[in-house]
């Protein structure tokens, strides 16, 4: 098995920018999945936001989710559980507007390092889309364009944590599933691991790295290129030790945005993917998230005769 893609994002600025776009390239196409070092984002920033994260977990999580696995009697368990997963977690929204000072129990240290941290996120996953573009041929803007909608995209972070669980084998830490929304930015804990992708029908080891970020591609992108970027089923294993932790934010269009495969990436008239209302597809997706993709697609081709064309560049 060939090596999990690391990309190095400071060769874009000199003689490996080539070499380096076409390793994102290859691995939007062949993994959805890729793991970025030198992103950008100081180390200290993310050794603060690993620190408060984890401390509050342990303050304010970790008592709740053994009342959680007690009440279940998940600790007793003699078959696989299909119906929740081995996680304790909570959302921040930062876009179009920000919940995080409604969010309860944040001490206001751990608000306003999670506002800053959002604001790079957000940043660098605006400048992904741009090298995606540039890797697809497509005007830079076109993605994030694609994504606006009338008020912005949709951003947020699943902030989760996965304890010791005594039966990995029949409780998953997160069940598998492809992403629903756009380009997913991950800080992962670099002690613990349990995130897996499946290539090739086999599940593969993401590789936990001090500092990186992960990246991985949603259902819209697969629409937006036509499927020549696809999303990837993957889960969280948990394990038997140590707590993992794991930020996920979420890039993804605005409600109202009209989802379509973009008309440059469309050989001889042949459109694989319909077109969507971003927002129609999420009320889907909720209740069919670890079940495959295609079916939604499939869906979503039955209401496209109602969707009115929208250009995203036009428009912007």
């Amino acid at each position: 098995m060939e090596n999990f893609p690391i990309i190095n994002l400071e060769n874009l600025n000199g003689d490996e920018r080539s070499n380096t776009l076409e390793m994102i390239k290859d691995a939007c196409e062949n993994w959805g999945f890729f793991e970025l070092v030198n992103h950008g984002i100081p180390h200290e920033v993310m050794d603060t936001v690993e620190k408060l994260t984890k401390g509050h977990y342990k303050k304010c999580m970790e008592q709740r989710f053994k009342e959680l696995v007690a009440s279940k009697g998940l600790e007793a368990v003699q078959a696989e559980v299909t119906d929740l997963d081995w996680e304790s977690t909570f959302f921040l929204r930062h876009l179009p507007v920000s919940n995080i000072s409604q969010v309860p129990d944040l001490d206001d240290e751990y608000r306003e390092v999670m506002r800053d941290f959002a604001k790079r996120l957000e940043k660098l996953a605006e400048e992904l889309l741009d090298l995606l573009c540039e890797n697809l041929g497509l005007e830079k803007g076109y993605l994030k364009n694609a994504f606006y909608g009338s008020k912005g995209p949709n951003f947020g972070t699943k902030v989760s944590n996965y304890p010791p669980c005594p039966k990995p084998d029949l409780i998953k830490g997160l069940r598998a599933h492809t992403d629903a929304g756009g380009i997913i930015l991950l800080f992962q804990d670099d002690k613990v691991s349990g995130l897996q992708l499946l290539k090739d029908e086999q599940w593969i080891d993401v590789p936990p790295m001090r500092h990186s970020v992960v990246v991985n591609l949603g259902d819209q992108l697969e629409v937006i290129t036509n499927g020549k970027y696809k999303s990837v089923m993957h889960r969280v294993i948990a394990q038997t030790d140590g707590t993992r932790m794991s930020l996920a934010s979420f890039y993804n269009p605005g409600n109202d945005a009209v989802i379509f495969p973009a008309p440059a990436l469309i050989e001889e008239h042949k459109q694989v993917y319909p077109k969507f209302v971003f927002d129609d597809y999420m009320k889907l997706y909720a209740g069919l998230k670890f079940q495959a993709k295609e079916p939604r697609f499939e869906a979503m081709k039955a209401i496209e005769a109602n969707v009115e064309f929208v250009d995203p560049i036009a428009s912007a």
